[in-house]
């Protein structure tokens, strides 16, 4: 590994551990912090081989402008109140989930065919669940933190085998910071969800 390479992967791994404490905390300064994390991982990725993890990063950076924005005004035109923390609804969960296997199943027959990925699969499949956690994450929805755990339990083994065991280490932070943010959230719920989330629990 060179030095540049192993520098682009520190300063990946401090400025992605940052953004998702951030995030936990609804800190909107996680959104800067993410696009700086967003750069460093674009170089990273791209020298791995591993394409779509380097692509997603330029589509996070336009989700990171829209979910700044959406944080700070409240996702309506005009509004200056902050976005409250929600429960996705049926709706959602469907076009979420409908886009998700679309954009898995496209990814993954793209990279077998045009690049040279050992692991078309496993990339699209983290690409696609990074996806509409971070678009879950802009509309502050709880349960886009468990889309988050989902693709953090891939990435980890991934970037093992792939060399890159300091992001795989920031993966495993980002999966404990990931239940402090499910927990963190969830008391910031609408009294109505938190009753039905206890009683679905009970």
């Amino acid at each position: 590994m060179s030095w540049t390479m192993s520098w682009t992967e520190v300063l990946g791994f401090a400025t992605g551990a940052l953004c998702v404490w951030l995030v936990a905390r609804q800190h909107v300064a996680n959104w800067p912090i993410g696009i700086a994390n967003n750069v460093f991982f674009i170089v990273l990725f791209a020298q791995a081989g591993l394409y779509a993890d380097a692509g997603l990063q330029i589509v996070f950076i336009a989700l990171a402008a829209y979910g700044w924005w959406s944080w700070t005004h409240g996702g309506g035109p005009g509004s200056a109140e902050a976005l409250p923390v929600r429960r996705t609804t049926r709706t959602e969960w469907a076009g979420l989930a409908a886009a998700g296997v679309v954009g898995v199943l496209a990814l993954t027959l793209l990279l077998s065919r045009a690049t040279d990925s050992t692991v078309p699969f496993w990339d699209a499949l983290t690409t696609g669940l990074s996806l509409v956690a971070t678009y879950g994450q802009c509309r502050k929805l709880v349960e886009s933190w468990w889309l988050w755990i989902a693709a953090d339990l891939v990435y980890i083994p991934l970037y093992v085998h792939k060399g890159l065991y300091l992001t795989s280490a920031l993966y495993v932070g980002f999966l404990a910071l990931c239940v402090v943010g499910l927990l963190g959230w969830r008391p910031a719920l609408p009294a109505r969800d938190t009753r039905t989330a206890a009683g679905a629990t009970a």
